[in-house]
């Protein structure tokens, strides 16, 4: 079983992951507004954070998402290898993999909460902060994509997986500069790929609920 809600961006990563190795799985949505939801997830993982895998088969518990993607990986493997053999290539994989959730989802998540808060509640210095943080991934990501077909050479690992819900919903609320050529290519790469596609068309009838649905691009909705 895993424990999504189908809008969550780390949620998509573990999605994508799946979609890639045709993991079999089940899905519950759990709803952390709704009390009882919120407190059977608590009971069941205490940081109260998605997702959260749950392992009938070995009765296992794991959560987060890096830590969800390579146990399945150990365990009941797939097609594609999301974590490299070759040991530099596999720290590689996940150095990106922690860089597109630090340094893009955080200070994504940040503009995106910031707009839920009532006016005289809103943090605009920090949501500044985010940008700028946004902006220096950005470059970064530039970088490192400019003779790179994926984000670590040229085959899809566990940092692509993170790597779209992370550009996907910050492309939205800071849209990538105009100079960031090889990081917009690499983005329509993303979209491209079938795991990818799969995991956005599940999300689509919940884009209502996004904070910043009146920015998202027609091609999306």
């Amino acid at each position: 079983m895993l424990y999504i809600h189908p809008l969550a961006s780390f949620c998509h990563k573990v999605l994508i992951a799946f979609y890639e190795n045709g993991v079999p799985f089940r899905a519950e949505t759990v709803n952390l507004m709704d009390p009882g939801s919120a407190a059977d997830h608590l009971a069941r993982w205490p940081v109260g954070k998605i997702p959260v895998l749950h392992d009938g088969v070995r009765n296992r518990l794991v959560p987060e998402t890096s830590i969800i993607i390579e146990y399945v990986g150990e365990h009941y493997p797939g097609p594609v290898p999301l974590l490299p053999a070759d040991a530099d290539a596999r720290l590689e994989a996940r150095l990106w993999d922690r860089f597109f959730d630090f340094y893009v989802s955080q200070p994504m998540q940040k503009i995106v909460l910031d707009r839920l808060r009532p006016e005289d509640g809103r943090d605009q210095t920090g949501v500044a902060e985010a940008r700028r943080s946004l902006e220096t991934a950005y470059a970064a990501a530039e970088s490192q994509l400019s003779n790179r077909s994926w984000a670590i050479g040229d085959d899809f690992t566990i940092a692509d997986c993170s790597a779209f819900p992370a550009l996907f919903f910050a492309s939205i609320v800071h849209p990538f500069p105009p100079e960031s050529t090889a990081l917009a290519a690499y983005f329509e790469r993303l979209l491209a790929r079938p795991s990818v596609r799969r995991t956005l068309d599940e999300a689509r009838p919940y884009f209502s609920m996004f904070p910043y649905r009146d920015a998202m691009p027609a091609r999306f909705l």
